[in-house]
Formats: structure tokens, sequence, C-alpha cells
């Protein structure tokens, strides 16, 4: 029987007091989205507004990428559901890649966080990338304890942020993880590093979204 994924991808193109270019960070949607697809997994594409996601950081040089760009998974993906009229249960794992612009319209988000509780709370994987834990904060599950509270994870790290949009950003990612009592770890900027506990995996940097893709596959295989 085939399994589904739900990739829950920004709207956002703009961020921050400059106005800096953004949206979801093109390898972290085709590289997860590589594995998944030739391993017979079917792939649909969600968004809090639906419609137009905007990208960023495409790589022409990366066949993963120019064969995602020309695929027919990408017109789908430019015409995403509305996350509001989706139900995260649908689906045997949802899905949040990076980039910035989820730090604009994903983080925080109540629909989005209904998503993640709803995903969670019927048994469901849980995988985001990058930015793409934002996410999780906010999260309860009824108790009033955050999501996160002592589940091991990773995201985009300070030391990375540092070098590359901390003047963008609306706080250190990584802060307000730790901040609500997840057990964060990172590694060297920029080298893959993918965290898996039970069935929460997340990935720190887009160098982790292949090998996030693999890790979530073999999740996906093991159910």
């Amino acid at each position: 029987m085939t399994q589904h994924v739900l990739f829950i991808v920004t709207n956002a193109a703009v961020i921050g007091p400059h106005n800096r270019k953004t949206g979801f960070f093109f390898a972290e949607v085709a590289h997860p989205f590589e594995v998944l697809d030739k391993a017979g997994v079917a792939v649909e594409f969600a968004s809090p507004a639906g419609g137009w996601t905007p990208y960023d950081a495409y790589d022409e040089k990366d066949p993963a990428q120019k064969d995602f760009l020309a695929s027919k998974a990408f017109r789908r993906l430019n015409h995403s559901r509305k996350l509001s009229e989706v139900d995260a249960a649908d689906y045997d794992a949802i899905l949040v890649p990076g980039g910035l612009g989820p730090m604009v319209d994903i983080q925080r988000n109540a629909t989005v966080q209904n998503a993640i509780a709803r995903a969670w709370t019927t048994g469901k994987l849980v995988a985001a990338v990058c930015h793409g834990p934002c996410a999780l904060l906010g999260v309860n599950l009824g108790d009033g304890t955050p999501f996160v509270r002592g589940k091991k994870l990773t995201s985009f790290s300070k030391k990375e942020e540092y070098d590359y949009a901390r003047d963008d950003v609306p706080y250190e990612l990584e802060d307000a993880l730790r901040a609500e009592g997840a057990e964060y770890s990172s590694v060297a900027n920029w080298q893959p590093h993918v965290v898996v506990d039970g069935r929460l995996i997340t990935g720190q940097n887009p160098n982790s979204a292949g090998p996030l893709g693999k890790e979530l596959l073999s999740a996906l295989k093991d159910r």
C-alpha cells in the first residue's frame, strides 16, 4: 500500500527589516522528495495560505534540484493545498522544510501547530529540517507541556545563523527550542546532522535534507 507524506511549505517571499528575499530552501524540498519519490512514497504539498510557494537558493548544478524543478511535483507544489483544509492524520508523515520563509509564516502559526499536534497524536511521523523546526515551537498536546520538552532534536544552529541571517530572523531558533526544553544538538557549520528521537526526525541544515529523507524513509518502512 502506498504511503503518503505531506510537506508543509512556506508562502513567505521576504523576511526581516531589510526585506531579504526568501522562501523555502530549494534543496530541502528537492532532496527529501527525491529519496521518497524513488521509493514510491507519494508526496503532497500544503502551505499556510495555499497556492504559490516561493523558493530560495536553487542550484542548477545539483541534479536532484534540477530534476525537481522540471517535475510535475514542482508544479503541484506551486498550487499547494491550504493547510487548514488538510487533515495531517491522513498522511503517514509530515515534513517541514526550512529556508528563512518558515520564520515568517510557519513559526507559531496556529494552523501549523494544530497539524503537528494532529499528526503526533494520531501516531504519525514528524520531520523538519534547518529552520523548519520552528514549526514545533508553541505546540502542546493538550496538557500545556511544550511539544519539544525532553525531545532530542536539531535545527539550524546559532553558529550557522551568525554568518547567514542573524540580522534578518526574528529570534535565534536554537535558543527558542532550548527555552521550550528541547535537548538540542548540532555539529560543525553546514555539516550533515540528523537526530531521530522516536517518531520525531530533525535535520540541522540544507546538507542534512537528503540524510533526513533517508531516515524518514527508513522509519516509514518500519511501520
